[in-house]
């Protein structure tokens, strides 16, 4: 990807991402979400399985597979619906922003690579120093070109 499209693309992806990031660090219902849902509504078992068209059986191991993260989001998706409710879906950094993912992953492989030569260089007694200095050159040459490289 071209450098000015990968920051364009960046900056939309943090775009889309910050109403996500307030909520990011809430708990999810220590049952999952379809049961929480389900029974805060009033909804039975027997009811949501009629409205997956399902046995009560699965409706119940829909709501286990959730709460134990082994549901696809395919069944996660079906499930809200039965639900009236909608799957909202994101992948969200854990810390900071995508931008700044994109940093650590630049400054990581710079340091790897500035490391390496610098070993060699020294084994040849020919090192020169200012590590540090040259990882931020080489992050900063690495973000204005195509990290996918």
């Amino acid at each position: 990807m071209k450098p000015e499209f990968r920051k364009l693309r960046i900056g939309q992806l943090d775009r889309a991402l910050k109403p996500y990031l307030a909520v990011k660090d809430w708990p999810r219902p220590q049952k999952g979400w379809i049961r929480a849902i389900r029974e805060a509504t009033g909804v039975t078992v027997r009811e949501m399985a009629k409205r997956l068209r399902k046995a009560p059986s699965l409706a119940v191991y829909l709501e286990k597979s959730e709460a134990e993260y082994r549901i696809t989001l395919g069944s996660l998706r079906e499930a809200a619906d039965a639900l009236g409710c909608q799957l909202v879906y994101a992948l969200v950094p854990k810390t900071g922003s995508i931008q700044e993912l994109s940093e650590e992953r630049a400054r990581a492989r710079a340091s790897e690579n500035v490391r390496a030569v610098e070993h060699s260089m020294a084994l040849e007694d020919q090192a020169v120093g200012r590590v540090e200095e040259k990882i931020e050159e080489e992050t900063r040459r690495t973000l204005k070109r195509s990290p996918n490289k």
